[in-house]
């Protein structure tokens, strides 16, 4: 049992930094971006190149990664939802233009791509035994790194301007509009935030469990699941959404076989949201 607690503590943390970056995106301009995963994948690739094909330090590789997808995610915001959120009409505009990247993203990375599995060795090796549990090095560092991520991004959203600016946007734009903030350009960097934070997700995963071009979609629909139970926009309910998953996840792939885990998730999900729909942290809509 100790080292299905530890499993899921490892899981629990990589997960938070991917929700927390679809939960930025969403609080600041409610859109859920389906592209999320997609951008996860993207991640995973980079460092893909960098580290495991060309032998760039795997840190710089990290680096790489923030620049890369920053700048997809500051594209997509400037040139399609900008425009997208001036001139629509109705919400489901944005949902459907969200849909139209996934798609965009993923068949670009099967044109480049290809369809085969992808992975770079761990950074450290060795195994620690934490009681009767092992944790592999690798993942050890992995979730350090996930978890010095997730501290500093409550940080600067907490105690600095722009972060502070972040926060009045997902409150009321117009009110932050007419207090002479930028909109457009503190969205733009909200955005750029998110899809940078899922992409330093896959390239931290990529050392444990390998990338190629379709799994953006099945990071995705975790990554909705996680904001589901937590509520969708709130920053500890992406956190307490994560936990949830990853302890879901290891107790249910450790007692119980292959798909079943999550056939059951999906099942506790559907019965979960008949009861709170908001999510355990959300407050009712409308």
């Amino acid at each position: 049992m100790q080292q299905v607690l530890l499993n899921g503590v490892v899981l629990a943390v990589n997960y938070a930094l991917i929700a927390l970056g679809i939960t930025l995106i969403f609080s600041i301009m409610n859109i859920l971006n389906f592209a999320h995963g997609q951008m996860f994948m993207i991640g995973g690739f980079v460092v893909y190149y960098f580290y495991g094909l060309f032998g760039v330090n795997y840190f710089a590789g990290l680096v790489a990664v923030v620049v890369v997808l920053g700048l997809v995610g500051w594209c997509f915001e400037a040139f399609f939802f900008r425009r997208m959120r001036k001139m629509a009409t109705r919400e489901e505009n944005a949902m459907l233009l969200a849909v139209g990247t996934a798609l965009l993203l993923e068949n670009l990375a099967l044109t480049f791509f290809g369809e085969k599995q992808r992975g770079v060795p761990p950074v450290v090796s060795g195994v620690f035994r934490i009681g009767d549990a092992f944790l592999p090095a690798g993942r050890l560092l992995v979730m350090v790194l996930a978890l010095v991520l997730i501290i500093g991004l409550l940080l600067f959203v907490q105690y600095t301007k722009l972060g502070r600016a972040l926060r009045a946007l997902a409150q009321d734009r117009e009110v932050t509009y007419l207090m002479g903030v930028n909109v457009d350009r503190v969205a733009a960097l909200g955005f750029a935030l998110g899809a940078a934070l899922a992409g330093l997700a896959g390239g931290l995963l990529i050392t444990v469990f390998g990338i190629n071009s379709g799994v953006g979609t099945v990071y995705s629909i975790k990554a909705f699941i996680m904001i589901m139970i937590g509520g969708a926009g709130i920053v500890p309910g992406a956190i307490l959404g994560a936990v949830v998953l990853g302890f879901a996840e290891a107790i249910g792939y450790a007692l119980l076989p292959g798909s079943i885990t999550y056939l059951l998730i999906f099942v506790g999900l559907i019965v979960f949201l008949l009861f709170r729909p908001q999510g355990l942290m959300g407050k009712p809509w409308g």
